[in-house]
Protein backbone atom coordinates (compact mmCIF):
# COMPACT_ATOMS: atom_id res chain seq x y z
CA UNK A 1 0.00 0.00 0.00
CA UNK A 2 1.33 3.41 -1.01
CA UNK A 3 0.28 6.29 1.23
CA UNK A 4 0.59 10.10 1.15
CA UNK A 5 0.06 12.43 4.10
CA UNK A 6 -0.55 16.03 3.07
CA UNK A 7 0.23 18.07 6.16
CA UNK A 8 2.71 15.40 7.15
CA UNK A 9 4.70 17.89 9.23
CA UNK A 10 1.78 18.66 11.54
CA UNK A 11 1.13 16.87 14.79
CA UNK A 12 -1.68 14.62 13.53
CA UNK A 13 0.19 13.87 10.32
CA UNK A 14 3.26 12.92 12.31
CA UNK A 15 1.28 10.69 14.64
CA UNK A 16 -0.29 8.86 11.70
CA UNK A 17 3.14 8.45 10.09
CA UNK A 18 4.63 7.10 13.32
CA UNK A 19 1.78 4.61 13.69
CA UNK A 20 2.32 3.38 10.14
CA UNK A 21 6.08 3.13 10.67
CA UNK A 22 5.63 1.18 13.91
CA UNK A 23 3.13 -1.35 12.54
CA UNK A 24 4.22 -1.46 8.90
CA UNK A 25 0.56 -1.91 7.99
CA UNK A 26 -2.68 -0.10 7.39
CA UNK A 27 -5.37 -2.50 8.38
CA UNK A 28 -4.30 -5.85 7.04
CA UNK A 29 -2.19 -4.49 4.18
CA UNK A 30 1.54 -3.84 4.30
CA UNK A 31 2.77 -0.30 3.71
CA UNK A 32 5.06 -0.20 0.65
CA UNK A 33 5.90 3.51 0.70
CA UNK A 34 4.99 6.75 2.45
CA UNK A 35 5.14 10.36 1.22
CA UNK A 36 5.11 13.15 3.80
CA UNK A 37 4.27 16.54 2.26
CA UNK A 38 4.10 19.94 3.95
CA UNK A 39 5.06 23.56 3.35
CA UNK A 40 8.58 22.68 4.50
CA UNK A 41 9.85 19.10 4.11
CA UNK A 42 8.82 17.14 7.22
CA UNK A 43 11.50 15.63 9.44
CA UNK A 44 12.77 12.23 8.29
CA UNK A 45 11.11 9.14 9.74
CA UNK A 46 12.71 5.74 10.24
CA UNK A 47 10.61 2.90 8.82
CA UNK A 48 10.96 -0.49 7.17
CA UNK A 49 9.62 1.04 3.95
CA UNK A 50 10.74 4.10 1.92
CA UNK A 51 9.66 7.47 3.32
CA UNK A 52 9.87 10.51 1.06
CA UNK A 53 9.71 13.97 2.69
CA UNK A 54 8.67 16.77 0.32
CA UNK A 55 8.07 20.49 0.80
CA UNK A 56 5.91 22.74 -1.33
CA UNK A 57 2.73 24.71 -1.88
CA UNK A 58 -0.45 22.65 -1.45
CA UNK A 59 -2.19 24.85 -4.03
CA UNK A 60 0.47 23.87 -6.58
CA UNK A 61 0.79 20.26 -5.48
CA UNK A 62 3.75 18.55 -7.21
CA UNK A 63 3.19 15.20 -8.91
CA UNK A 64 5.70 13.46 -6.62
CA UNK A 65 3.50 14.24 -3.61
CA UNK A 66 0.80 11.86 -4.90
CA UNK A 67 2.62 9.57 -7.34
CA UNK A 68 1.09 6.96 -9.61
CA UNK A 69 0.06 3.94 -7.58
CA UNK A 70 -0.98 5.91 -4.48
CA UNK A 71 -3.68 4.03 -2.57
CA UNK A 72 -4.51 6.46 0.26
CA UNK A 73 -4.15 10.23 0.67
CA UNK A 74 -4.61 11.71 4.14
CA UNK A 75 -5.38 15.38 3.49
CA UNK A 76 -4.64 17.21 6.75
CA UNK A 77 -3.06 20.41 5.36
CA UNK A 78 -5.00 23.56 6.31
CA UNK A 79 -4.87 27.13 7.50
CA UNK A 80 -6.52 27.00 10.93
CA UNK A 81 -9.58 28.88 12.11
CA UNK A 82 -8.39 32.24 13.47
CA UNK A 83 -5.66 32.48 10.83
CA UNK A 84 -8.16 31.81 8.03
CA UNK A 85 -10.44 34.49 9.47
CA UNK A 86 -7.59 37.00 9.76
CA UNK A 87 -6.15 36.32 6.29
CA UNK A 88 -8.97 35.60 3.87
CA UNK A 89 -6.72 35.19 0.84
CA UNK A 90 -4.42 32.72 2.59
CA UNK A 91 -7.36 30.68 3.86
CA UNK A 92 -8.86 30.44 0.40
CA UNK A 93 -5.53 29.55 -1.18
CA UNK A 94 -4.71 26.69 1.17
CA UNK A 95 -8.17 25.45 2.17
CA UNK A 96 -9.87 25.78 -1.24
CA UNK A 97 -7.20 25.95 -3.96
CA UNK A 98 -5.45 23.14 -2.08
CA UNK A 99 -8.55 20.98 -2.45
CA UNK A 100 -8.69 21.77 -6.17
CA UNK A 101 -5.06 20.68 -6.47
CA UNK A 102 -5.76 17.38 -4.67
CA UNK A 103 -8.69 16.63 -6.98
CA UNK A 104 -6.65 17.47 -10.08
CA UNK A 105 -3.71 15.29 -9.08
CA UNK A 106 -5.95 12.35 -8.12
CA UNK A 107 -8.00 12.47 -11.34
CA UNK A 108 -4.77 12.11 -13.33
CA UNK A 109 -3.95 8.78 -11.66
CA UNK A 110 -4.77 5.49 -13.35
CA UNK A 111 -6.61 4.28 -10.23
CA UNK A 112 -8.57 6.63 -7.93
CA UNK A 113 -7.13 6.69 -4.39
CA UNK A 114 -8.98 6.88 -1.10
CA UNK A 115 -8.81 10.49 0.16
CA UNK A 116 -9.35 10.97 3.90
CA UNK A 117 -10.08 14.65 4.46
CA UNK A 118 -10.06 16.41 7.83
CA UNK A 119 -13.11 18.61 7.89
CA UNK A 120 -14.25 20.28 11.10
CA UNK A 121 -17.12 20.95 13.47
CA UNK A 122 -16.44 24.60 12.59
CA UNK A 123 -18.36 23.93 9.36
CA UNK A 124 -21.50 24.10 11.53
CA UNK A 125 -22.95 26.80 13.73
CA UNK A 126 -25.58 26.83 16.45
CA UNK A 127 -23.52 27.66 19.49
CA UNK A 128 -23.81 26.44 23.05
CA UNK A 129 -27.41 25.28 22.86
CA UNK A 130 -26.94 23.15 19.73
CA UNK A 131 -27.08 19.35 19.68
CA UNK A 132 -26.83 18.49 16.01
CA UNK A 133 -27.97 15.37 14.20
CA UNK A 134 -25.85 13.74 11.51
CA UNK A 135 -27.97 15.29 8.77
CA UNK A 136 -27.85 18.83 10.21
CA UNK A 137 -27.35 21.58 7.69
CA UNK A 138 -23.91 23.19 7.56
CA UNK A 139 -24.19 26.94 8.20
CA UNK A 140 -20.63 28.04 9.03
CA UNK A 141 -20.17 31.31 10.91
CA UNK A 142 -16.55 31.94 9.84
CA UNK A 143 -14.39 31.66 6.73
CA UNK A 144 -12.55 28.56 7.95
CA UNK A 145 -15.82 26.69 8.44
CA UNK A 146 -17.11 27.83 5.05
CA UNK A 147 -13.93 26.61 3.38
CA UNK A 148 -14.18 23.22 5.08
CA UNK A 149 -17.84 22.83 4.09
CA UNK A 150 -17.05 23.78 0.49
CA UNK A 151 -14.18 21.29 0.42
CA UNK A 152 -16.50 18.50 1.57
CA UNK A 153 -18.84 19.20 -1.36
CA UNK A 154 -15.97 19.33 -3.86
CA UNK A 155 -14.55 16.01 -2.65
CA UNK A 156 -17.97 14.34 -2.56
CA UNK A 157 -18.61 15.43 -6.14
CA UNK A 158 -15.17 14.21 -7.20
CA UNK A 159 -16.07 10.85 -5.64
CA UNK A 160 -19.34 10.76 -7.57
CA UNK A 161 -17.39 11.34 -10.77
CA UNK A 162 -14.92 8.55 -9.93
CA UNK A 163 -11.83 10.78 -9.61
CA UNK A 164 -11.18 9.66 -6.03
CA UNK A 165 -12.86 7.90 -3.12
CA UNK A 166 -13.42 10.43 -0.33
CA UNK A 167 -14.20 10.16 3.36
CA UNK A 168 -14.72 13.59 4.96
CA UNK A 169 -14.13 13.31 8.70
CA UNK A 170 -15.61 16.22 10.68
CA UNK A 171 -13.13 16.25 13.52
CA UNK A 172 -13.92 17.77 16.92
CA UNK A 173 -11.47 20.19 18.52
CA UNK A 174 -8.40 18.10 19.39
CA UNK A 175 -7.24 18.22 23.00
CA UNK A 176 -4.74 17.94 24.41
CA UNK A 177 -2.50 18.93 21.49
CA UNK A 178 1.23 18.49 22.13
CA UNK A 179 3.73 21.22 21.34
CA UNK A 180 3.03 24.94 21.64
CA UNK A 181 -0.07 27.12 21.19
CA UNK A 182 -1.02 27.80 17.58
CA UNK A 183 -3.22 30.34 15.77
CA UNK A 184 -6.43 28.31 15.97
CA UNK A 185 -9.22 30.06 17.87
CA UNK A 186 -9.68 26.82 19.79
CA UNK A 187 -6.01 26.65 20.81
CA UNK A 188 -6.91 27.66 24.36
CA UNK A 189 -8.74 24.35 24.87
CA UNK A 190 -5.42 22.53 24.79
CA UNK A 191 -3.41 25.37 26.34
CA UNK A 192 -5.56 25.52 29.49
CA UNK A 193 -4.59 21.90 30.20
CA UNK A 194 -1.19 21.48 28.55
CA UNK A 195 0.46 24.56 30.04
CA UNK A 196 -0.45 23.79 33.69
CA UNK A 197 0.63 20.17 33.20
CA UNK A 198 3.97 21.63 32.10
CA UNK A 199 4.01 23.78 35.24
CA UNK A 200 3.21 26.98 33.31
CA UNK A 201 0.56 29.62 33.94
CA UNK A 202 -2.08 30.20 31.26
CA UNK A 203 -5.23 32.22 30.61
CA UNK A 204 -8.82 31.23 29.88
CA UNK A 205 -10.65 33.41 27.32
CA UNK A 206 -14.15 31.98 27.97
CA UNK A 207 -16.32 31.22 31.01
CA UNK A 208 -15.92 27.87 32.76
CA UNK A 209 -19.44 26.81 31.81
CA UNK A 210 -18.53 27.12 28.11
CA UNK A 211 -18.98 23.72 26.43
CA UNK A 212 -16.89 22.27 23.62
CA UNK A 213 -16.95 19.18 21.38
CA UNK A 214 -13.54 17.54 21.71
CA UNK A 215 -11.47 14.45 20.98
CA UNK A 216 -8.06 13.26 22.08
CA UNK A 217 -5.21 12.90 19.57
CA UNK A 218 -5.29 9.11 19.92
CA UNK A 219 -8.97 8.96 19.02
CA UNK A 220 -8.47 11.33 16.09
CA UNK A 221 -5.63 9.18 14.72
CA UNK A 222 -7.68 5.99 15.16
CA UNK A 223 -10.63 7.56 13.34
CA UNK A 224 -8.44 8.80 10.48
CA UNK A 225 -6.81 5.41 10.01
CA UNK A 226 -10.20 3.71 10.15
CA UNK A 227 -11.47 6.11 7.46
CA UNK A 228 -8.81 4.74 5.12
CA UNK A 229 -10.22 1.23 5.47
CA UNK A 230 -14.02 1.46 5.56
CA UNK A 231 -16.20 0.28 2.70
CA UNK A 232 -17.40 3.56 1.22
CA UNK A 233 -20.20 1.80 -0.65
CA UNK A 234 -22.09 1.91 2.66
CA UNK A 235 -21.83 5.72 2.71
CA UNK A 236 -23.82 6.28 -0.45
CA UNK A 237 -23.70 9.88 -1.64
CA UNK A 238 -23.04 11.22 1.88
CA UNK A 239 -19.26 11.04 2.25
CA UNK A 240 -19.12 13.11 5.47
CA UNK A 241 -18.93 11.53 8.92
CA UNK A 242 -19.16 13.10 12.37
CA UNK A 243 -17.13 10.84 14.70
CA UNK A 244 -18.31 10.24 18.28
CA UNK A 245 -16.46 12.90 20.26
CA UNK A 246 -17.07 14.21 23.75
CA UNK A 247 -19.09 17.25 24.84
CA UNK A 248 -17.67 18.84 28.00
CA UNK A 249 -17.56 22.15 29.80
CA UNK A 250 -14.29 23.99 30.28
CA UNK A 251 -14.79 23.75 34.04
CA UNK A 252 -15.20 19.97 33.88
CA UNK A 253 -11.98 19.71 31.87
CA UNK A 254 -10.11 21.76 34.47
CA UNK A 255 -11.57 19.59 37.23
CA UNK A 256 -10.32 16.45 35.46
CA UNK A 257 -6.85 17.96 35.20
CA UNK A 258 -6.89 18.85 38.89
CA UNK A 259 -7.99 15.31 39.77
CA UNK A 260 -5.03 13.84 37.91
CA UNK A 261 -2.48 16.52 38.93
CA UNK A 262 -3.55 18.45 42.06
CA UNK A 263 -2.51 22.09 42.07
CA UNK A 264 -2.63 22.60 38.30
CA UNK A 265 -6.00 24.39 38.28
CA UNK A 266 -4.50 27.32 40.19
CA UNK A 267 -2.28 28.07 37.17
CA UNK A 268 -5.32 28.99 35.04
CA UNK A 269 -6.47 32.62 35.18
CA UNK A 270 -9.61 34.07 33.59
CA UNK A 271 -8.87 36.57 30.80
CA UNK A 272 -11.98 37.11 28.63
CA UNK A 273 -11.22 37.45 24.91
CA UNK A 274 -14.29 38.49 22.88
CA UNK A 275 -12.62 37.72 19.53
CA UNK A 276 -11.89 34.11 20.48
CA UNK A 277 -15.25 33.73 22.22
CA UNK A 278 -17.04 35.03 19.12
CA UNK A 279 -15.40 32.45 16.84
CA UNK A 280 -15.63 29.35 19.02
CA UNK A 281 -18.96 30.43 20.49
CA UNK A 282 -20.62 29.86 17.12
CA UNK A 283 -19.54 26.20 17.01
CA UNK A 284 -22.00 23.56 18.23
CA UNK A 285 -21.27 22.16 21.68
CA UNK A 286 -22.68 18.71 21.00
CA UNK A 287 -23.38 16.28 18.15
CA UNK A 288 -25.48 13.13 18.09
CA UNK A 289 -22.82 11.29 16.02
CA UNK A 290 -25.26 8.37 15.63
CA UNK A 291 -24.00 7.15 12.26
CA UNK A 292 -20.29 6.73 13.02
CA UNK A 293 -20.38 3.88 15.60
CA UNK A 294 -22.27 1.70 13.12
CA UNK A 295 -19.44 2.30 10.66
CA UNK A 296 -16.86 1.10 13.19
CA UNK A 297 -15.67 4.41 14.67
CA UNK A 298 -14.75 3.96 18.33
CA UNK A 299 -16.52 6.05 20.97
CA UNK A 300 -14.60 8.53 23.08
CA UNK A 301 -13.67 7.94 26.72
CA UNK A 302 -13.91 10.39 29.61
CA UNK A 303 -12.01 13.53 30.55
CA UNK A 304 -9.68 11.93 33.09
CA UNK A 305 -8.57 9.44 30.43
CA UNK A 306 -7.96 12.35 28.06
CA UNK A 307 -5.63 14.05 30.56
CA UNK A 308 -3.87 10.80 31.39
CA UNK A 309 -3.34 10.10 27.68
CA UNK A 310 -1.48 13.38 27.24
CA UNK A 311 0.70 12.75 30.28
CA UNK A 312 1.58 9.24 29.12
CA UNK A 313 2.11 9.94 25.42
CA UNK A 314 2.98 13.58 24.85
CA UNK A 315 4.00 15.43 28.02
CA UNK A 316 7.70 14.58 28.00
CA UNK A 317 8.06 15.13 24.26
CA UNK A 318 6.34 18.51 24.58
CA UNK A 319 8.60 19.45 27.47
CA UNK A 320 11.68 18.54 25.44
CA UNK A 321 10.42 20.33 22.31
CA UNK A 322 9.92 23.54 24.28
CA UNK A 323 13.15 23.18 26.29
CA UNK A 324 11.31 23.13 29.61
Amino acid sequence: MNITILGGGGFLGRKIAERLAASGKLGGRAVASLVLFDLAPPAPLEAAFPVHCIGGDIAALPAEAVPEGTDVVFHLAAVVSAAAEADYDLGRRVNLRGIDAVVDICRALARPPRVVFTSSVASFSGGQSAHLADDARQLPANSYGAQKAAAELILSDASRRGFLDAVNLRLPTIAIRPGAPNKAASSFISSMLREPLLGLATTLPVDEDFRVWIASPAHAVAWLLHSAEIDTASLGADRSITPPGLSASVGAMLDAMEQVRPGTRALVTAAPDPVVADIVGSWPASFAAARAPGLGYIRHGGLVALVEEFIARDLQATRALRNL
